[in-house]
């Protein structure tokens, strides 16, 4: 009975490092117009959903351990005022 309990926590563990695995893809490094490196890094899979990127205030980086600062309401707002503010730039 305790093997099986074992064996149900360690598949249970594997799954979740595996859908940790695909819900993220790493972004080259490059440089950006103005001269500046940006080093390579994970970012979440784009799905249009701002709840389950890593930088939503709250949410966990699996790949850095880092949680992400800040008040939802406040990105959220800025999320979606970004468009209007950069229309014909």
């Amino acid at each position: 009975m305790k093997s099986k309990r074992i064996l149900t926590l360690v598949a249970a563990v594997i799954l979740v490092a595996v859908s940790v695995a695909w819900a993220g893809t790493s972004v080259h490094g490059y440089t950006r117009r103005n001269g500046t490196y940006v080093q390579q890094h994970w970012r979440s899979n784009p799905d249009r959903s701002p709840y389950n990127n890593y930088s939503f205030p709250g949410n966990a980086n699996p790949h850095t351990g880092k949680i992400a600062p800040g008040n939802p309401d406040t990105y959220l707002r800025n999320r979606y005022s970004y468009g209007k503010r950069h229309v014909g730039k």
